[in-house]
C-alpha cells in the first residue's frame, strides 16, 4: 500500500531542495565575486570529498567509521530508493545493495546517537554544537528503518500487503521525517546542511590548490584601490567564503585546537564562523547551540547582512585574539579558512577605522617611519655581524645562499641563534652573504595586523632589492619571514626558493659537510613553530637535526601538525587581549608534562615567548645553539668560538 506513495514523496522532497539550495545561493551571492573553475570544480568534488575532506576527518577513527555508515550509507541508499522506489526497478541487484546500504546507515546513526547522548558537560563531547544536531541521530534512523522495511517486500522477505494500514502510516511517517530532514532540510538550513554546502564549497573553494596534497597557506593580497579596504559587512566577503561558511558542521575540532579559546581569550573559531552565517540569513544568536566566545556567555545579538560585524555580532577583541596559527584552518574537516576571515576584517578595522589595540598602533607607526616593529635606527640592523666579516651583497652581488637575517638582528637574544648560524654555515662552507641595512622588515608583523599597505610597501621595496643580485636560495631562521617571502612575496611578484636554516643544516649533515658530537645528555622536547610546521610543512628536518645530538627527545602531547601555538604569531603579543591565562604558559606546561629538561625551538618569536614563561621551567635554545655547542671542529677553530661566544 505504501509503494505507490513514495514516488510522489521524492518528488515533493527533491522540488522542495530545489526550491531552498536557491534560496541558499542567492544568500551565497551577495558576497563579493570570486573567479573559480566551475566545471573543472564540480568534476573534482567526487574526490575532494571522498580523500582530502576524508583524510581529515580519519584522524578521528571513530567519527572516520561513523561518516562512512552515515554519509556513505545515505548518498548510496537515496540512490538505490530512487531507482527502485521512486522508478520501479525491482532488480535484485538494486534490492538487496539498498537493504544493506539502509541497514550500514542504521548502524550509523546508532554511532551518532552514543557520541551525542552525553551531557554538554562532558568531555569530548562538549565541543559539540546542540539544539537540531540532536535530531539528527534520530532522523538519520528514520530514513534507514522506513525503506529498509518499505524495500523488504520488494526482497521478496516479506509478502505485499503485509501490515496492513498501521505499518503503511508508520513507513509515511519515517519516510517523510527522513527525506524531510536529509533531502529538504539539507538545503533549508537543516542539521545536514553542511552536506549541501560543503559539497559545494570543495568545488568552488578559494584555495583551490589546497586540494590533492597541495598547500596553500599565503594570505590573499588586498586591492588598495577599492573603495571600501577589508571586510566590514558579512557581504564583504567573496561569495565563495560564504559558501565556506555555511559548510560548517559544527563540530567543534577548530575549537578544540585553538589556543586562545584555550586561553579564555573571547575566541572560539567555531563561534566565529556561526556568526558570519546568523550574520547572513539575518538570524538570532540563540540559535547557536554550541560554546560561545569565552566571556560572551549571556550574549543576544541578531545578525543583519547590511550592518557591520564589529557592530552587530562581533567584539572586536575576538578578532585581536587570533593568533593566526592555523590550528582551526589544519584541523576543520570541511576545509573552511578561518584565519583569511579574521584578517580580512582586520584589513577594516586598521586601514579604515585605525583601530588597532594594545601597542598595534605603535608598532605599525614604527614599520612606516622605520622599517623595523621595533622602531631601532635602521642603519643599527647589522651590528649584531660587526666582527663576524659576513660578505654584504652589495659588495659581492653574488651568492650561492643570501642570509635572510630578519627582525631579531635588533634583539640580543635572537642574535645568538643568528651568530651560532652563521657560524655552522661556515663550518659547512657554505657560501652566503646577506643584505646588512639593505634589508626590511619581510612585512608579516604588518599584515597579520590589517595593515596591506605597510605590507606591499616593504614587500615590494624587498622584491625591488632582491632582484638587484644573483642566489641559488634564501635561509632564514624565522619562519614568518619564511612564509612572507617564500609564498606571500609570489604574489606580488617575488618568487624565490626560501628554505628554513633546519632545512639548510640538515642537508649540510646528510652530505658530511656537518659532524656534531652525539654525546649530549638530558630529556629535550621540540616545539613545533606554528609557521614552519602547519604552514610551510617543515617537521622532519629539526627532527632530525637533533637527532643526531644524543638527547632523549620526547614528543609533546600537542605536536607536528597538532602542536599548540606559543602565543607569538598574528600580532597577538602586541595587541595584548586579556585572558584567563597565557598561551605561552599553556604551551610550556606541554614541556614539562613530559619531563622535558630543555625545549628546543626554531623561530625567534617562538624563543622569546617561551622564554617569558616564569621559572622554574625547561631551558630554551634554538637548533642552531643546539648544533653549535655539539659541534665537531678542528682543535685549530676552539679559539676563534670562544672568542665570538665571549663576545655575545
Amino acid at each position: 500500500m505504501f509503494e505507490p506513495v513514495i514516488p510522489y514523496l521524492l518528488v515533493l522532497a527533491f522540488a522542495l531542495a530545489a526550491i531552498g539550495a536557491a534560496r541558499r545561493v542567492r544568500l551565497w551571492r551577495r558576497g563579493q565575486p570570486s573567479p573559480v573553475p566551475f566545471w573543472r570544480g564540480l568534476a573534482a568534488m567526487p574526490r575532494r570529498y571522498l580523500v582530502d575532506l576524508h583524510h581529515v576527518v580519519a584522524r578521528d577513527k571513530y567519527m572516520s567509521n561513523t561518516h562512512v555508515a552515515t554519509g556513505g550509507g545515505f548518498v548510496l541508499a537515496l540512490v538505490l530508493v530512487v531507482l527502485v522506489h521512486g522508478l520501479g526497478l525491482h532488480s535484485a541487484w538494486l534490492v538487496w545493495p539498498l537493504l544493506a546500504a539502509s541497514l550500514l546507515m542504521a548502524v550509523g546513526a546508532l554511532f551518532v546517537w552514543k557520541r551525542r547522548r552525553k551531557p554538554a558537560s562532558e568531555l569530548p563531547n562538549s565541543r559539540l554544537s546542540r539544539g537540531p544536531w540532536q535530531r539528527l541521530p534520530k532522523s538519520l534512523l528514520a530514513f534507514a528503518l522506513g525503506f529498509f522495511i518499505a524495500t523488504l517486500p520488494a526482497a521478496g522477505i516479506l509478502p505485499e500487503g503485509t501490515g496492513g494500514a498501521l505499518l503503511t502510516l508508520l513507513l509515511l511517517a519515517l519516510c517523510t521525517w527522513g527525506l524531510g530532514e536529509l533531502v529538504f532540510g539539507m538545503a533549508w538550513g537543516g542539521p545536514m546542511k553542511h552536506a549541501f554546502a560543503g559539497a559545494l564549497h570543495l568545488a568552488f573553494h578559494r584555495r583551490q590548490a589546497r586540494f590533492g596534497g597541495g598547500r596553500d597557506t599565503g594570505l590573499k593580497a588586498l586591492d588598495l584601490t577599492a573603495d571600501k579596504l577589508g571586510v566590514e559587512k558579512v557581504t564583504d566577503f567573496k561569495w565563495n567564503q560564504l559558501l565556506g561558511f555555511d559548510a560548517c558542521v559544527q563540530c567543534g575540532r577548530c575549537e578544540s585546537k585553538c589556543p586562545a579559546f584555550a586561553a579564555g581569550q573571547p575566541l572560539n573559531p567555531k563561534k566565529l564562523i556561526q556568526d558570519m552565517v546568523i550574520s547572513l540569513a539575518a538570524q538570532e544568536e540563540v540559535s547557536y547551540r554550541g560554546s560561545p566566545h569565552p566571556g560572551q556567555e549571556n550574549a543576544a545579538r541578531t545578525g543583519c547582512p547590511d550592518k557591520p560585524l564589529v557592530e552587530s555580532m562581533l567584539d572586536s577583541q575576538t578578532l585581536w585574539s587570533c593568533t593566526t596559527c592555523r590550528a582551526c584552518v589544519e584541523e576543520c574537516p570541511m576545509m573552511i579558512e578561518h584565519v583569511d576571515a579574521v584578517v580580512d576584517m582586520r584589513r577594516f578595522l586598521t586601514l579604515e577605522r585605525g583601530q588597532t589595540p594594545g601597542k598595534g598602533q605603535e608598532v605599525l607607526e614604527n614599520l612606516i617611519a622605520t622599517d623595523n616593529p621595533g622602531g631601532m635606527a635602521p642603519a643599527s640592523r647589522s651590528n649584531w655581524a660587526a666582527d663576524l666579516n659576513i660578505p654584504l651583497m652589495k659588495e659581492v652581488r653574488e651568492a650561492d645562499v643570501l642570509l635572510w637575517v630578519g627582525d631579531g638582528a635588533f634583539d640580543m637574544r635572537n642574535q645568538r641563534t643568528l651568530r651560532a648560524l652563521v657560524q655552522l654555515l661556515r663550518a659547512g662552507g657554505v657560501d652566503l652573504a646577506y643584505l646588512g641595512n639593505e634589508e626590511l622588515d619581510s612585512g608579516d608583523l604588518a599584515r597579520r595586523l590589517g595593515d596591506e599597505a605597510t605590507f606591499q610597501r616593504l614587500a615590494k621595496a624587498n622584491i625591488q632589492t632582491l632582484g638587484k643580485y644573483r642566489f641559488n636560495r634564501i635561509v632564514t631562521a624565522d619562519p614568518h619571514s619564511l612564509q612572507c617571502l617564500g609564498t606571500e612575496y609570489a604574489e606580488l611578484g617575488g618568487d624565490y626558493r626560501v628554505e628554513h636554516h633546519s632545512e639548510l643544516l640538515a642537508e649540510l649533515h646528510r652530505a658530511g659537510k656537518l659532524a656534531f658530537n652525539g654525546g649530549q645528555s638530558g630529556k629535550l622536547t621540540y616545539h613545533d613553530p606554528c609557521y614552519l610546521g602547519r604552514y610551510n610543512g617543515v617537521y622532519d628536518a629539526p627532527r632530525y637535526l637533533l637527532d643526531q645530538l644524543g638527547f632523549e627527545r620526547s614528543e609533546m602531547e600537542r605536536s607536528g601538525f597538532r602542536s599548540r601555538c606559543c602565543g607569538g604569531g598574528g600580532g597577538a603579543p602586541v595587541t595584548d587581549i586579556p585572558g584567563e591565562r597565557r598561551i605561552a604558559d599553556m604551551r610550556m606546561d606541554d614541556a614539562r608534562a613530559v619531563d622535558a629538561e630543555l625545549m628546543a625551538v626554531a623561530c625567534p618569536q617562538c624563543t622569546l615567548m617561551m622564554e617569558g614563561v616564569v621559572e622554574p621551567r625547561p631551558q630554551v635554545k634554538d637548533i642552531a645553539e643546539l648544533l653549535l655547542d655539539a659541534l665537531a671542529q678542528p682543535a685549530q677553530e676552539q679559539p676563534q668560538r670562544q672568542k665570538e661566544e665571549a663576545h655575545v
